[in-house]
């Protein structure tokens, strides 16, 4: 008889593990990116060097939360909602960050996402406030 759990968590297992090495290797790639971009700090402009730095530094950042979240599924078979939304949150910060150097967005759309900023971190001290604890099951506690 086929186990369909078995087979699942094997599936699952072999993607977490294969999206894991491909984060490894954006890792490395965005910090030889990084080391790259210097030279525009002495090609160009410190001010253009300093933006395209700063957005590749947040894009590490990102990559880095996406890969404890997918080491924390790999290892625990579970998602951290803290994770997550600290992903989300770095996301939202690269994008105002590049929006304010490159003086692209309106301050309409900036305060959207200050507010989508403000929503995500509300969200992720919910989720440590009311976190479910280990070995905390019993009732008032």
């Amino acid at each position: 008889m086929i186990d369909n759990t078995r087979i699942f968590k094997k599936i699952t297992y072999l993607a977490t593990t294969f999206i894991l090495y491909v984060l490894v290797i954006a890792l490395i790639l965005g910090m030889v990116k990084i080391v790259l971009d210097l030279r525009f700090i002495i090609d160009d402009s410190l001010e253009n060097g300093f933006k395209r730095i700063v957005s590749s530094v947040l894009s590490i950042f990102i990559v880095i939360d996406l890969f404890k979240t997918f080491v924390d599924f790999h290892e625990h078979e579970r998602i951290k909602l803290t994770y997550v939304t600290d992903a989300a949150i770095l996301v939202l910060l690269r994008e105002i960050t590049v929006g304010i150097y490159a003086q692209e967005f309106g301050y309409e759309f900036i305060l959207c996402l200050s507010f989508l900023l403000l929503v995500l971190g509300l969200i992720r001290v919910m989720a440590i406030k009311y976190s479910p604890s280990e070995g905390s099951h019993t009732p008032g506690r």
